[in-house]
């Protein structure tokens, strides 16, 4: 595998394209191709089954394209299906997940609430990253149902929206907690939205910058990472049948340019 190869980036959607501004600012000159699956989102509604041989599928498209690793950005997969998609892939396959350990660092009150789908929340990997991190302190878990629907949607602001987060976010506040765990990558393009809603003294937890160091370490370590002079390219593959969504991945990316159609998988 050659220095100059991709990077593998992929999610049940757009959220994933959080991750790009933490691995674009440590990573500068890596190339990128990202597969928003969005056309079969949400992957929180699927069983685990489903969820392992549809991101393998995915995992091979990034092979042929010839990535040198791949990086799941989307926790639902994280927590149904990496230690799976680890047994079946020799590329190095570097996984999200939420950030409990340093909110719990963090957390002043000790209390923290972990934001994400109800099949993250349900998954026996969380409990045991609650069970590792979170014993000094109350970890409650926030099921969102419908949320990341809103950012599929291009839906970053609406009133409709901050009432959603009104309503999700009461209970946790009002028990005290002062950390927020971002469990889903579509959360952070609605970070604004929830610090509003949160109020002033509440934390927000991103994992992208850990994700990347991650990265970056595991890519140093194979001897693999890109020593070009000019910036990495990004190229945006999306599922989603219509154009506009895949212009909407392409604007959440930072980009004029749309994503390009995701051929079948076989």
């Amino acid at each position: 595998m050659t220095s100059s190869a991709p990077i593998g980036v992929l999610d049940s959607g757009v959220g994933g394209l959080s991750l790009l501004p933490a691995l674009r600012t440590q990573l500068p000159q890596e190339n990128l191709h990202y597969v928003a699956d969005s056309g079969h989102a949400p992957y929180g509604d699927r069983c685990a089954s489903w969820i392992t041989e549809r991101s393998a599928r995915i995992i091979q498209f990034l092979e042929r394209q010839g990535c040198k690793a791949v990086v799941i950005a989307c926790n639902t997969i994280t927590a149904v299906a990496v230690s799976a998609l680890r047994q079946r892939f020799e590329i190095p396959i570097i996984a999200i997940e939420p950030a409990i350990k340093p909110a719990v660092a963090m957390s002043r009150s000790r209390v923290i609430a972990v934001l994400a789908t109800t099949r993250t929340l349900d998954s026996e990997s969380l409990r045991q990253l609650r069970q590792r991190h979170g014993d000094d302190c109350r970890v409650l878990f926030v099921p969102c149902p419908g949320l990341a629907d809103h950012v599929e949607n291009g839906d970053l602001h609406s009133p409709g929206l901050r009432a959603r987060l009104r309503d999700l976010l009461a209970v946790p506040l009002e028990q005290g907690a002062d950390t927020l765990v971002l469990g889903c990558t579509h959360y952070p393009f609605l970070i604004d939205a929830i610090a509003e809603t949160a109020g002033q003294g509440v934390h927000i937890l991103d994992p992208s910058p850990a994700v990347a160091a991650e990265v970056r370490r595991r890519l140093a370590n194979g001897g693999v990472l890109n020593s070009a002079d000019e910036q990495g390219t990004l190229t945006l593959w999306s599922s989603a049948p219509g154009a506009e969504a895949r212009r909407l991945a392409g604007h959440l990316a930072g980009s004029d340019t749309p994503a390009r159609p995701l051929p079948d998988l076989p």
